[in-house]
């Protein structure tokens, strides 16, 4: 659609930028902390760093924030590691933990940037996974008396809460997220009762969010793109479908109506993958209602009829990720679009597409906690980092989602990944996201030194004319 007019973005959008805990924290074992399945991965990719130190802000987040203040962050989306909270996932709280999150709010509250928090970004408690993880239907429990905590520590201050980050690519990409144990008899099946689990407990959460906290609002945060069909061939339109069902539809269908999508669950009938459901656990899915869609954005996918064999599974972006399941559909590049040095396809439009799609299926509020480009930054004499591929990017975005504006999609919020330089989940900290630069590499700290990109400048600029100034 061709607008002659442009809508403005709202007078009161949230133009905010987004990080997690095990990403950019650091201190990994300090004040109590226990350790989460991250803490105790060991198999990184050859020449890339732990997340032990990571950027080192939990040490540094005044200093951090007060970096987001000039920048002129409206709003920062962060994740609260469950580990510091309770070191076992249950059980004892630990306290000095709490008090870092009040710190950490209360320094954003200063300065009057809008605390958004996930509670949960892949760092579950090392101490649940042992006793199963969230196979282990106990695992709800645990998350749901961690939310209560939260709720009484925090919600006086924070109103917008998000409950699972990326639950979607957690089930899809087990193995490289490292949620699955490779050598169980059935590990899809064992991911889909993950899965189910995953949806009890965030429905209570978000039932107990509503109960204690009247005046805060809650939503999923699953990773959510556009799936284009390879051609307009029928059976490449159908696999398309059946992707997006499996893909996007089953989380969100879950979160916001309480019910499995029907050709999702067909898909998991069919692949012997469907999970134990109790009673009464539809019923508490159907029970909560979230107040909004967070969601994650980083490129469009593309796919084809399914072969019906290996040859399915192709790389269509992430060369850690892989697409598609013999006899769903074939995972295949876009011709049509361009790509980063890491092979990730870029597609502004196709933001402005799922944008309209969520929005048209759902009807509730969109914020965007992920958009943003990766790259090998460097650092020039002077302190000067031109990352202006970075503003190319996200400026190709921002029009976009202005554009979504335009066409009646409801969006209060844009926190793109990342507000600072932190270590990517697959290839350490040479894959530079932020708007702040953070002097280390893979394998020497040195002084950890805040250095303010170019896209540090632009972005500045574009919060204070309210996105009129790209």
């Amino acid at each position: 659609m061709k607008h002659k007019q442009i809508k403005p973005f709202p007078d009161n959008f949230l133009w905010g930028a987004s990080t997690s805990a095990y990403q950019v924290e650091g201190a990994w074992n300090e004040d109590g902390k226990g350790p989460s399945v991250i803490d105790m991965r060991d198999n990184y990719p050859a020449g890339t760093t732990d997340f032990k130190v990571a950027s080192d802000h939990y040490h540094r987040y005044k200093e951090d924030i007060a970096l987001f203040a000039e920048m002129g962050l409206k709003a920062y989306r962060f994740s609260i590691a469950w580990t510091r909270i309770y070191p076992n996932g249950t059980g004892e709280r630990n306290e000095k933990g709490i008090e870092f999150y009040h710190h950490l709010i209360n320094e954003l509250m200063k300065y009057n940037i809008e605390p958004i928090v996930t509670m949960y970004h892949f760092d579950l408690p090392y101490a649940l996974q042992q006793q199963g993880g969230w196979s282990n239907r106990a695992t709800i429990d645990a998350f749901e008396q961690y939310a209560k905590t939260l709720f009484e520590c925090f919600g006086d201050r924070v109103k917008y809460w998000l409950t699972i980050n990326e639950q979607n690519m957690m089930i899809l990409h087990g193995d490289a997220i490292g949620t699955v144990d490779p050598n169980l008899e059935n590990p899809k099946k064992a991911l889909y009762q993950q899965n189910h689990h995953m949806f009890v407990a965030q429905a209570k959460a978000m039932i107990l969010c509503h109960k204690m906290l009247p005046n805060a609002k809650i939503g999923p945060a699953p990773n959510i793109v556009s799936i284009y069909p390879a051609s307009s061939k029928p059976e490449d339109i159908l696999a398309a479908d059946n992707y997006a069902a499996i893909r996007n539809w089953l989380y969100l269908d879950a979160a916001v109506y309480g019910r499995y999508h029907p050709i999702a669950w067909s898909y998991l009938e069919e692949k012997g993958y469907e999970p134990i459901i109790e009673d009464g656990d539809m019923e508490i899915l159907a029970s909560a209602k979230p107040d909004f869609i967070a969601f994650n954005y980083y490129t469009s996918q593309t796919v084809a009829a399914s072969n019906g064999d290996e040859s399915d599974i192709g790389h269509t972006g992430d060369q850690h990720i892989t697409v598609g399941e013999p006899g769903v559909y074939k995972g295949v590049a876009n011709p049509n679009l361009k790509k980063n040095e890491f092979g990730w396809e870029i597609d502004p439009v196709g933001f402005r597409t799922t944008c309209r799609e969520i929005y048209s299926r759902y009807n509730l509020p969109l914020l965007v906690t992920e958009n943003g480009l990766g790259a090998f930054d460097k650092l020039e004499d002077g302190d000067v980092v031109n990352d202006f591929y970075r503003i190319d990017f996200l400026r190709d975005h921002i029009k976009q989602l202005q554009l979504a504006i335009t066409d009646g999609v409801e969006i209060f919020g844009y926190c793109p990944w990342s507000a600072i330089d932190l270590i990517s989940t697959h290839q350490g900290c040479s894959k530079r996201y932020g708007f702040i630069y953070v002097n280390r590499t893979e394998d020497d700290l040195k002084d950890l030194r805040r250095i303010r990109k170019q896209s540090f400048y632009w972005y500045k600029e574009v919060i204070a004319s309210n996105g009129s100034k790209l």
